[in-house]
């Protein structure tokens, strides 16, 4: 029996999308744990059990000192060393919206995340165009996902190096609700980094929220049109295909 990958999904202090991220990690084909970030304090060694680490959504410290402060900080006094020996190995990373927030905070990550242009949470679907190579965009080339964030907003380090994974750009969403493309200001229109080789990816849209294609706002209209052209309504969204490939990334190398 093959074994499957190992996701270890943090917890902890006000990150409130964990269940949502194990499942849809496991219903990609990995083995998903939820572990509160004191319980890595305490057994940092349990960190190199995993391949894949998670960082979920949500409002870590009630955003007091800025979205993913005081988590990342949190995360470097603590545990900095073993996410070095982590990251060093053929590891995978992800951070989603609070996530990467947090990641960005920690230093894992350039740049940093600011308020909304807007000043208000914004909460709709969102279009990205699939920017750089990583194993999570993987034969990607754009994808529809909600956002849900009042600090998404996207400002590069000051010397302007980044490695973009994903651009919001015009497409069926914002044709659909006619909203703009860009829904926070970001700069370049960035949604998501990745590290230079690939393998850490944040992003402020919630791929776990667009699962099923029935969670897309216009499925109903979508369902008419595959029906009229005698196709079958597809079970998947297009955020499943980020674990799918995270999964299939390992189980390619077992079956080498």
């Amino acid at each position: 029996m093959k074994t499957k990958p190992k996701v270890i999904v943090f917890s902890g202090y006000g990150l409130n999308c964990e269940a949502e991220t194990k499942f849809a990690f496991e219903e990609a084909g990995g083995k998903a744990d939820i572990v509160h970030i004191n319980d890595v304090i305490a057994d940092p060694k349990m960190l190199l059990k995993y391949q894949i680490l998670a960082m979920p959504g949500g409002f870590s410290y009630g955003d007091d000192t800025g979205s993913g402060k005081a988590y990342g900080n949190r995360l470097n006094n603590h545990l900095g060393p073993i996410l070095t020996e982590f990251l060093k190995r053929d590891t995978l990373v992800i951070g989603i919206c609070n996530g990467f927030q947090i990641l960005t905070a920690a230093g894992i990550l350039p740049g940093a995340l600011t308020y909304n242009e807007s000043a208000r949470y914004m909460v709709r679907w969102v279009d990205l165009k699939i920017e750089g190579n990583s194993p999570w965009t993987k034969n990607l080339k754009t994808i529809s996902v909600p956002i849900a964030h009042g600090e998404g907003k996207y400002v590069p380090r000051e010397d302007g190096q980044v490695n973009i994974a994903f651009k919001y750009t015009e497409g069926a969403m914002c044709e659909y609700q006619h909203l703009p493309m860009n829904p926070n200001g970001s700069a370049q229109d960035i949604a998501g980094v990745i590290s230079a080789d690939g393998r850490i990816l944040g992003m402020m849209p919630h791929p776990e929220r667009g699962m099923f294609f029935h969670q897309r706002p216009d499925w109903q209209v979508q369902k008419e049109t595959f029906k009229n052209k005698g196709k079958k309504l597809p079970m998947y969204g297009d955020g499943f295909a980020l674990f799918k490939n995270a999964i299939s990334y390992y189980n390619k190398k077992v079956t080498k």
